[in-house]
């Protein structure tokens, strides 16, 4: 009887699982503030210092590069040495960087500080972190899992992004730099007290794995050093076909969001009209939108095969992209809004069934570092598509050119992913000794 009733206790305790998402999601809304906060100053940046906006600019870009390459190296060091440490010494590393600029002189040290320091700080915070967690600590709604911590990235812009530029307009950047400072620092113990390695970590089971098995013995950490382990990964997985449809389509996929919608959108619309405030007001509303549509593109990759997801996320996108500038006006008329709320929908709805193949296929012990290449790949075609549609502009007086290619380049992702192996290879690949 009393074995009944512990058990019976033991089922209505909260999982560890759900304290692990918590903070998880937590540190992914905060790294997606931190890094959309460099868009808000800017205008103080180069009225107090006397910066060209190609200076300031030009930290944003290398901040974009350093956070996407940073990606599989996290995730080799996460392999390592454990989720909590990587993650509380990023979070330091964030703090520690958006501090020192209250101190900054120079130029340099904006590049420095911004561009190495928060870059590799939020990089490794970025959605390889999610994956990793949810690969570890859930069976059962997996892909539920991984949309919510692929919608902290539009969460964590709309509660930060407003507040950080209301403080830059009022007591100054500094207090804004200074609010994303002390906010990484109050993460940290959370993270430390909360955040556990593994399941095996802590004496448990994944979240819907069976609970009569005993908790595995955690693995020793790999000889192989966190570089050696993602480089390694990648060269083993570039014999994969399946590797490198998915690098090529989410490059496409960074192309077509990050890249043009969220760089050039407020722009193109300004160039037909309407005003700034208005178009940025839209531009948020994408985000909103996109918390619901990954959340659901989620508990979809738990149920329906991933790369049929993907053959009509992208396939959307593609036709999506191809109406936008026959859309754009100097009012905002309904179809228009139509396109909001669409494409916030799909905005980054590709992650999870993405997360998915990259377990299905390669293991998932491996499935994390994996996938880190993969999103490295999402963030350099966002930097490629914001230069090659800021040309398109220059060389042509408007964007037509640079929202047709990214349509075209999306269509050619939709029928690309069908390339993909129902079932994964037999010769899965397997760590290197």
């Amino acid at each position: 009887m009393s074995v009944t009733v512990e058990s019976r206790r033991g089922a209505r305790r909260l999982h560890r699982a759900w304290w692990v998402a918590a903070i998880t999601m937590g540190a992914l809304v905060a790294a997606a503030g931190f890094r959309s906060s460099t868009g808000a100053l800017l205008g103080p940046l180069e009225d107090e210092f006397g910066w060209s906006r190609g200076t300031t600019s030009g930290a944003v870009s290398l901040n974009l590069v350093v956070y996407g390459l940073t990606a599989p190296f996290a995730a080799a060091l996460m392999e390592r040495f454990g989720l909590r440490r990587v993650v509380a010494a990023s979070l330091t590393l964030v703090a520690v960087g958006s501090g020192l600029t209250l101190v900054m002189t120079s130029a340099w040290q904006l590049w420095l500080l911004w561009g190495f320091a928060i870059g590799v700080g939020t990089g490794s915070l970025a959605l390889v972190f999610g994956a990793i967690v949810a690969n570890r600590w859930f069976v059962r709604h997996r892909g539920v899992v991984v949309g919510v911590f692929s919608a902290a990235s539009s969460t964590g812009q709309l509660v930060f992004l407003p507040a950080i530029a209301h403080l830059a307009d009022g007591p100054g950047w500094r207090w804004a730099a200074g609010l994303v400072a002390a906010f990484a620092l109050l993460l940290v113990p959370l993270v430390l007290l909360l955040l556990a390695d593994s399941p095996a970590s802590v004496g448990t089971t994944a979240y819907g794995a069976d609970p009569t098995l005993a908790a595995p013995v955690p693995a020793a950490a790999p000889a192989r050093g966190a570089a050696r382990t993602a480089v390694d990964t990648l060269r083993e997985c570039s014999r994969s076909k399946v590797f490198w449809i998915l690098f090529g389509t989410f490059w496409i996929c960074g192309w077509s969001t990050n890249g043009l919608i969220g760089t050039h959108f407020i722009a193109a619309s300004h160039d037909h009209g309407l005003p700034e405030t208005t178009a940025a007001s839209l531009l948020a509303l994408i985000g909103i939108f996109d918390i619901v549509g990954t959340v659901a593109s989620g508990w979809l990759t738990d149920r329906i095969d991933s790369r049929y997801l993907l053959l009509v996320y992208y396939l959307l996108r593609g036709l999506s992209l191809l109406a936008v500038p026959y859309l754009l006006a100097d009012v905002v008329h309904p179809s228009l809004f139509v396109f909001i709320v669409f494409y916030g929908l799909d905005w980054v709805a590709t992650v999870p069934p993405t997360v998915a193949l990259c377990r299905a296929h390669f293991g998932p012990e491996r499935a994390g570092v994996v996938f880190g290449w993969v999103f490295a790949a999402h963030m350099v075609g966002a930097g490629v598509a914001a230069s090659f549609a800021g040309l398109v502009r220059q060389g042509t007086g408007d964007y037509l050119a640079a929202w047709l290619t990214a349509g075209v380049l999306c269509l050619a992702a939709a029928f690309a992913v069908l390339a993909i192996p129902r079932e994964p290879s037999s010769k899965r690949v397997t760590p290197a000794t």
